[in-house]
């Protein structure tokens, strides 16, 4: 039985989704392309995303000899009318994003994978989010609170965002960045351990 893990991400929501179900881990976030490959689904994207920064965490910590624990690298995107949104480049980048999810149902993929030594596996999760209509006031003053500057899709649905969620169809927590159903099945299968206190 594995004690901990190693967190490919310097997200601080993964970190507390982690911390939720009483998992150990230490952080070593990676730098990765996250650029498109033509002709690439959506939830190929993810995937390959997620599993390459599990990947590359594994190199992190081999080459810096660390205990060897399982690594674990997750990637979300929004997707909208198949098209996925990512970061917003700046403010009237994330207007147009906000605009279009305004009054629409979009899909969250979050893609979770896992890996130690030189086995990787890897899940996905697909939620249906619904907007409230949004005003053009709304968007404004959302964009100065700074949240949607580094969310995918320009928002953050576990902090002001929230305000334009009517329900979603799914897992919460993969909408926040890691889903938990999905990643207690992978802790399971390398064998770690969880709700530690």
């Amino acid at each position: 039985m594995f004690e901990q893990v190693y967190l490919a991400s310097g997200s601080p929501r993964r970190r507390e989704l982690l911390d939720q179900i009483g998992v150990r881990y230490d952080v070593y976030p990676v730098d990765l392309d996250e650029s498109y490959i033509w002709g690439e689904s959506a939830d190929e994207y993810v995937r390959r995303l997620a599993i390459g920064k599990a990947a590359a965490g594994w190199d992190q910590i081999e080459e810096l000899k660390k205990t060897p624990f399982p690594v674990i690298g997750s990637d979300t995107s929004v997707v909208l009318d198949g098209q996925t949104l990512g970061k917003p480049e700046d403010k009237e980048h994330a207007i147009e994003m906000l605009e279009a999810l305004s009054g629409n149902t979009h899909t969250v993929m979050s893609a979770v994978a896992m890996q130690f030594e030189d086995r990787v596996e890897c899940q996905l999760s697909c939620t249906e989010v619904f907007f409230n209509p949004i005003s053009n006031e709304q968007i404004s003053r959302y964009w100065d609170t700074g949240e949607p500057a580094d969310k995918a899709g320009a928002y953050g649905i576990q902090g002001f965002g929230a305000a334009f969620v009517k329900r979603i169809e799914g897992s919460y927590s993969g909408v926040v960045g890691l889903p938990l159903i999905e990643t207690i099945a992978l802790l399971e299968r390398f064998n770690v351990s969880y709700w530690n206190r």
